[in-house]
């Protein structure tokens, strides 16, 4: 039986433990969360242990694995004490607010040879999958990104230096699509909206618009928004020579006119791959901690572009942003 300890106790959190509680070979063996109550509350659908903090589940001893599902800003100290017990990871996305961070919890997991995986569940879509057929041969000249949505009922979220803004916490996911549908990207110029974020009160943006140059010669566009009361639009759509796909989390649309159904099994595959990798078995882990690490990367990026008001270059053999 595979024992794996859970840090945080939100919906993310919550979401995993229900998954991971239903496979057979899997217990969980305690969660951890700064609000004992909360932690209580998830420990005891699952019967487990709660903790008030990530450092007494450790020394509790007796894990296999752990899964990190903080908010952005908690990033870090987590990670870094589940690897000083050389314990596998699976580590909610973002993966931090600075590259810094990311990068040195990438190193540590390559230092130590550990099993690693990031939530980009997006990865284990079946349409994705079938996108990437009627693709193949065809390259994407065109792509365009959008996450218009609503701010998530938290209360650190419009907080940039709690949540990283828009681009980083949530439209990451039509990011890490767009570098597996289309490729590595070069350069980018995000445009916030004016009076709608970092100006006021250190508030997110409220809108941004950018543009993004692909190493394969493809341009980009990806537009975000919270403005809206409830989720209009997410996912990216890729023209390729007598092609046009639209993929979301739940339906790709080829040519505007023939819809197919995702399976709706990605956020557990994401989970099983990662537990088989924990145990040994042949394992399907499509976003490791190192590959997240070059979407977040090009999050990061398009935030500092808006913030900075200006294009940001990047290499795309490393995704390592350079001076304009």
């Amino acid at each position: 039986m595979t024992r794996i300890g859970i840090i945080g106790a939100g919906n993310v959190a919550a979401r995993h433990a229900d998954v991971l509680s239903g496979f057979p070979d899997v217990t969980i063996a305690g969660i951890a969360d700064t609000d004992p109550r909360r932690a209580e509350a998830l420990a005891s659908r699952h019967g487990a242990p709660a903790y008030g903090g990530h450092a007494d589940l450790l020394a509790a001893g007796g894990l296999d694995a752990v899964y990190v599902c903080v908010p952005p800003f908690a990033h870090g100290t987590p990670e870094f004490d589940v690897l000083s017990y050389n314990l596998p990871i699976f580590v909610e996305k973002p993966l931090s607010l600075d590259l810094p961070t990311a990068e040195n919890i990438s190193s540590e997991i390559g230092r130590r040879s550990l099993p690693s995986a990031v939530g980009h569940h997006w990865r284990y879509l079946d349409i994705v999958e079938q996108a990437r057929d009627l693709l193949a041969g065809r390259p994407v000249r065109l792509a365009l990104g959008h996450w218009l949505d609503k701010v998530p009922p938290v209360g650190w979220w419009l907080q940039a230096s709690m949540s990283g803004g828009q681009i980083v916490e949530q439209a990451v996911h039509v990011l890490d699509l767009a570098r597996l549908l289309v490729g590595e990207v070069t350069m980018v110029h995000a445009v916030p909206s004016e009076s709608s974020g970092t100006g006021e009160n250190g508030e997110v943006d409220r809108a941004t618009a950018a543009v993004m140059r692909f190493a394969g010669g493809a341009a980009g566009l990806l537009a975000t928004s919270c403005l809206l009361t409830h989720q209009h639009r997410v996912g990216l759509e890729v023209c390729a020579e007598g092609i046009a796909l639209e993929v979301g989390e739940t339906r790709l649309l080829v040519d505007g006119r023939r819809a197919i159904e995702d399976d709706g099994q990605a956020k557990t595959r994401v989970d099983r791959e990662f537990v088989n990798a924990v145990q040994g078995r042949e394992a399907d882990v499509r976003v490791p901690y190192r590959e997240a690490l070059r979407t977040h990367r090009l999050a990061l990026a398009l935030a500092r572009s808006a913030a900075g008001r200006a294009p940001v270059f990047v290499e795309p053999s490393n995704l390592l942003e350079v001076t304009p």
